[in-house]
């Protein structure tokens, strides 16, 4: 299964792409399947009646969900406040889990003063009981003071069932013994001091286990063995131990088994719900402030430890397991410390992986709106069931759910009806033989695996499929090269989606001329090893496709001046105007911040305004969500010079260059700026301006935008952070261009007809990997998702790739390796690790350090201290030493003689881009 990714590896698998090269009509990938696993629910909500008010606590028994929170009445779905059908229900109803109508059972629950409400439900282990707590003095016509049992048969409060909580019961669990757990605002229990947290027996005797709390108990769950309660909610103190918003007790006592004081969970957060899933305890946390915790986070019962933290920004409220997924409700609008998405729109549901050290954001995202009261959105979820058919079951604040008007209570079954948003497929032809056709992942808020399927020249048969891996906010370009062309003839593309229920319509026909010879200037940035290029040709829509083979695709935002002319490079299509208020373009996906690298772009202006042309931001968005750091920034002040600035300009630590001349003179210009590690520099038109010797920059992950983002912390910044002009042919490379490669740029760019040979780039993933360990000498690592390299106490990694002959008429002029370090701790490493080809066999399933292959001799590329974790890096292979490897299965080893190793992600790994790829570059004889 391949899954979307920032590089082309990551997206064809080798057979494509070798058929590709060859002049293969199609390749076929496996079928997409509605509900990408492991989610299970399908992100359409499911027809359910409604409350006029808040719901605040969910729970089941058998097929029956009930619902508890502050409203006066419910009604059928796609009914106003008070339509037709509305009955009364005073904080609580009872509904059919799979049809969403409501049973028989119908209580109230009231007060004799002040405003009743329900904050808590629970349902002991055999089904027959249900707890319900909250703020109340009555429950019908039974005297009862903040938690009321429940017979569910009879649907009747248990008169003998009493405790008399002196303020607001707000969590409950029941063990499997039958004890009912509260926390809540409560400091007595039938007139016996409790603080916060109190048991009870199923006859609602008040035991000996005390837990308390300074402060508001708000979770409380039982662990799988019985033997623990984790406590949850604002309190700094437990038992009189310092411990912050969470801690875990003993079932039996209440004494304190493990704390977590302040800073764990910081002094600004809280914690708002509990579940297990046996393994594990799963708390939800609410914070205020970007310094805080409102997040989700992972503790393993065997221990305590924390397993995983889970940083996004957006008050969760809500928690459940189902399988290996945790499905939580919040409004998240800020991920990006977990390198998810950026802040800008919420978003109120999210499900991601349990297991492992870090969690991982899956496909699912149907969402609500804030709604009433604090405007939080969903504030409870629960699973229930009919027969096999499981459900889940979400409510709050909302008045919306996936954009239609549907009141507190939703759910979602697993049949997925909906099909995914139709691709937007941009067609080009700038290398010979060949036309690329590009998309953007369509959108499926339930789907990861779409199908796709090309067809070519108005035929319903496809020429081409495959199935990629996408997520709702994250849109990634896919790609795919027809080489079975003819030079001079045009041709037509058009693209589906699928997921394996529905297929979307058919996306608007894309043409491209098969071209006789390559476009040398898009050749030479190629050759260069551009990781993205934007060459501006499209004529419609929010799709910027990119031309480097990375398909780093981008969003052009507010419908900027497309297909502008004349372009800046002869020969070439068309250029992008931007209005210098509101237009600009982003990379759809998060980019590791790059400590090497180049910009370049072309520019024609008459601006006296200045304005942002190109740089790296840690956002998508513009004014409050505009990027908090901004860096690797190229810009115009009102006079028109040009100034380049690298480094964290939040900390005033940045740097800059600055032309002596004005280019707002309505002149097309080159420019170009660099920084590793030698320094910064700045080119236009091909001459260097200006250089200086800081390394320095902003390390945050982020986005790649032209034409407008924060220059804040900036000297000279100019009156707008837009720039108002055309830009063309924006490249940015991993790597330092020098100033030879810059001149001949300019030189292609401005060279009638463009001038120059071809190149192509072809992306290949590893068809096996492993590594072996001198400390196991007889152990096979073939299903790890790790790869280890180390000298002393030897660990070698091998990588097999099927190398493609070289496309006729080329030969092989670039090579690298791209690798990605894992998020252990001690991943990186200070020391130098070597490429050399294996000479022996080896197979992925059979390879042990005892019968490890024979190695060559000779070095095709080294990698320097690879210090950092969860980062990519390229190591540049010598193109001699693998051309005599061509058109055949071969092999890498990656060896060190230090002492410090380095670990990679291998090819088992479940996000397809962080896999070794190798890239190879062809270039015409």
């Amino acid at each position: 299964m391949r899954h979307g990714g920032r590089l082309r590896g990551a997206l064809l698998s080798v057979v494509a792409l070798t058929a590709g090269l060859l002049g293969g009509a199609a390749a076929t990938a496996p079928q997409a399947g509605a509900v990408t696993a492991p989610v299970a629910f399908s992100a359409d909500n499911l027809s359910t009646w409604q409350t006029n008010g808040i719901v605040w606590a969910l729970a089941r028994s058998g097929s029956t969900v009930f619902a508890g929170g502050t409203f006066s009445a419910i009604r059928p779905p796609g009914v106003a406040a008070g339509g037709t059908g509305t009955r009364s229900a005073v904080n609580f109803a009872a509904f059919n889990a799979a049809t969403g109508v409501p049973t028989s059972c119908a209580l109230s629950f009231t007060r004799t003063s002040g405003t009743a409400t329900v904050r808590a439900l629970a349902v002991s282990p055999d089904g027959a009981t249900l707890y319900a707590g909250g703020y109340f003095t009555s429950v019908g016509s039974v005297a009862v003071n903040g938690l009321a049992a429940i017979d569910v048969a009879t649907c009747t409060a248990r008169a003998a069932f009493n405790p008399a909580f002196n303020a607001t019961v707000r969590a409950l669990d029941v063990a499997a013994d039958g004890t009912v757990y509260a926390g809540g605002d409560f400091t007595t229990v039938r007139g016996t001091a409790r603080q916060r947290f109190a048991a009870l027996t199923p006859a609602g005797a008040l035991t000996s286990w005390t837990a308390n709390a300074d402060l508001s108990g708000r979770a409380v769950k039982v662990t799988t063995d019985g033997q623990h309660v984790v406590l949850g909610g604002d309190f700094t103190t437990v038992g009189g131990e310092n411990s912050h918003a969470l801690a875990v007790v003993a079932s039996g006592t209440g004494a304190v088994e493990h704390t977590y004081p302040t800073g764990f969970i910081p002094a600004n957060a809280n914690i708002k719900a509990l579940v297990t899933d046996g393994t594990g305890v799963y708390a939800a946390s609410e914070g205020m402030g970007g310094a805080s915790f409102d997040g989700r986070l992972a503790l393993d019962t065997s221990d305590w430890s924390q397993r995983w933290r889970d940083t996004c920004q957006g008050a969760n409220q809500a928690l459940v397991v189902y399988q290996t997924v945790l499905y939580s409700g919040n409004h998240s609008h800020d991920c990006s410390s977990m390198g998810w998405f950026a802040n800008v729109e919420r978003k109120h549901f999210i499900a991601e992986t349990t297991a492992g050290s870090v969690p991982t954001p899956l496909a699912w995202a149907p969402d609500t709106n804030e709604g009433t009261g604090e405007q939080l959105g969903p504030r409870a979820l629960t699973l229930a069931s009919s027969g096999s058919s499981p459900f889940l079951w979400a409510a709050g604040e909302f008045t919306t759910v996936n954009g239609a008007a549907q009141q507190s209570l939703t759910r979602f079954g697993t049949t997925d009806t909906g099909a995914p948003s139709t691709p937007a497929v941009w067609a080009s032809a700038d290398t010979s033989g060949a036309v690329d056709v590009r998309w953007q992942a369509s959108q499926d808020l339930d789907d990861g695996n779409l199908t796709y399927a090309v067809y070519r020249n108005g035929s319903t048969t496809p020429i081409h499929t495959e199935t990629d891996y996408s997520l709702p906010w994250e849109r990634p370009q896919f790609s795919w090269t027809d080489t079975s062309v003819t030079a001079g003839t045009t041709y037509s593309y058009r693209i589906t989606a699928s997921d394996g229920t529905g297929t979307s319509a058919l996306s608007t026909a894309r043409t491209a001329t098969a071209a006789s010879s390559a476009d040398a200037y898009a050749a030479r940035v190629r050759a260069d090893g551009a990781g993205l290029y934007w060459r501006y040709d499209e004529s419609s829509g929010t799709f910027a496709s990119d031309s480097s083979g990375n398909d780093v695709g981008g969003a052009y935002v507010s419908t900027p001046s497309y297909r502008q002319t004349p372009a800046a490079v002869p020969g070439s299509s068309t250029a992008l105007g931007l209005n210098g208020t509101s237009e600009y373009v982003y990379t759809e996906q998060r980019q590791p911040a790059p400590a090497a690298y180049s910009e370049e772009t072309w520019i024609r202006t008459t601006t006296t305004s200045g304005g942002r042309i190109l740089g790296f931001g840690d956002n998508i968005g513009t004014g409050d969500y505009a990027s908090r750091s901004s860096d690797r920034v190229l810009y115009m002040t009102d006079a028109g010079l040009l100034t380049f600035g690298s480094g964290n300009s939040r900390a005033g630590t940045q740097a800059t260059l600055t032309t002596p001349r004005a280019y707002n003179d309505g002149a097309w210009h080159h420019v170009v700026a660099t920084q590793g590690a030698g320094g910064m520099a700045l080119y236009v038109d091909g001459e260097p301006v200006g250089s200086n010797t800081n390394t320095n920059s902003a390390t945050a992950s982020g986005y790649w935008r032209v034409g407008g983002d924060s220059l804040s912390g900036f000297p000279a910044v100019p009156t707008s952070s837009f720039f108002a002009g055309t830009v063309d042919e924006t490249a940015v490379y991993p790597t330092v261009l020098s100033a030879a490669q810059v001149a001949a740029h300019h030189t292609l760019g401005t060279a009638t007809g463009g001038g120059g040979g071809g190149s192509s780039t072809v992306t290949l993933t590893a068809t096996e990997d492993s590594y072996v360990n001198a400390g196991a000498t007889g152990t096979n690592y073939g299903t790890s998702t790790s790869l280890a390299v180390r000298g002393s106490g030897a660990y070698v990694s091998y990588l097999r790739f099927q190398l493609p002959a070289a496309p006729s008429g080329t030969t092989l002029t670039g090579a690298q390796l791209r690798l990605r370090t894992t998020s252990l701790d001690s991943a990186g490493s200070a020391d130098s690790f070597t490429v050399v080809p294996v000479t022996g066999t080896w197979t992925e399933a059979g390879v042990t350090y005892a019968n490890r292959p024979a190695l060559s001799s000779t070095v095709l590329g080294t990698l320097a201290a690879p210090n950092a974790v969860s980062t990519d890096y390229s190591v540049a292979l010598g193109a001699d030493g693998l051309s005599a490897l061509l058109g055949s299965a071969s092999s890498l080893a990656l060896t060190s003689t230090g002492t410090d190793a380095l670990w990679l992600w291998s090819g088992e790994i479940g996000t397809a881009d962080y896999r070794p790829r190798l890239v190879l570059t062809f270039s015409s004889d």
